[in-house]
């Protein structure tokens, strides 16, 4: 067990995904549970199983991220953020254990990807792996602020490395119904992000994939038809059609996501105050 770890898992009613992604971090490193008020035995589970366990009201992806960084007593060196839809492969576990090993003092965190698994079909094409996402921090080193619905790097003390062996995203363990519910609420984050910003030329030709990536939204989002556009790239040219009729689903789900985000970031224009002309 790496002895310098510490795996913190953020969960609202997840007693469906808990116990599998619970088994696959056991014996990897203190294992620290944050809920948010869940009701269906969630805090049960994750205590049955060894876990300590806080609970703290969710405001963002960030912000809980933050507040188990500041609150939950950590003693070890490195924390590796995980969600209860994601299961540690063997070889995930030894990558990260390998790569804390042997880290220099100037890295401050771990860029971490992630297979998306539908059943048990990985849609590497559909899902345009990799898609890389700081999860992996040095204890006081780095923290995170809101990007759209989810989170990215804020503060960083030093450089970002990568563990390029990923591990599993379940991200559709409820089913397509939760999943579609789940987007509809983050496609108003999402609208309202996007709408706040204007392209950052110095982002939009970083080297930092991250960045570039959180640069282009504002900007393709504005683009006339890109929900059909967006959906045209994962199905036909990164070749989600290879990947059955899952791929099909997943690449017509996120080009309705993009057309919501896209209809919120409209409504959000129309509410906008028109400034008055001056008078002559």
């Amino acid at each position: 067990m790496p002895e310098s770890l510490a795996i913190i898992v953020l969960t609202q009613n997840e007693a469906d995904n808990l116990p599998r992604c619970l088994e696959s971090i056991a014996g990897f490193g203190e294992t620290v549970v944050v809920d948010s008020g869940s009701d269906d035995g969630t805090r049960e589970i994750a205590r049955q199983a060894g876990a300590r366990v806080y609970d703290h009201p969710f405001e963002s992806f960030a912000r809980q991220r933050n507040w188990a960084l500041e609150n939950c007593d950590l003693k070890t060196q490195w924390i590796l953020f995980f969600d209860a839809d994601e299961i540690a492969t063997p070889e995930f576990r030894q990558a990260v254990t390998s790569g804390i090993r042997d880290a220099p003092d100037l890295i401050a965190g771990f860029y971490c990807c992630w297979k998306m698994m539908v059943d048990q079909r990985w849609l590497r094409r559909s899902d345009s792996f990799p898609k890389w996402q700081l999860r992996i921090v040095r204890r006081g080193r780095a923290g995170f602020i809101d990007s759209g619905h989810g989170q990215k790097e804020g503060r960083v003390d030093g450089k970002l490395g990568y563990i390029r062996e990923p591990y599993l995203h379940y991200a559709l363990s409820k089913g397509w119904e939760a999943w579609w519910a789940k987007h509809n609420q983050y496609s108003g984050e999402e609208a309202a992000d996007r709408f706040s910003r204007s392209a950052s030329w110095r982002e939009l030709f970083s080297k930092d994939s991250s960045r570039r990536n959180r640069a282009l939204k504002p900007v393709l989002s504005r683009i006339p038809g890109w929900p059909l556009l967006r959906f045209l790239h994962m199905y036909i040219l990164k070749g989600g059609f290879l990947e059955g009729r899952e791929g099909f689903a997943y690449c017509a789900s996120i080009g309705w996501y993009e057309y919501l985000i896209r209809a919120k970031m409209r409504d959000l224009g129309k509410r906008q105050i028109p400034r008055e002309l001056p008078s002559d």
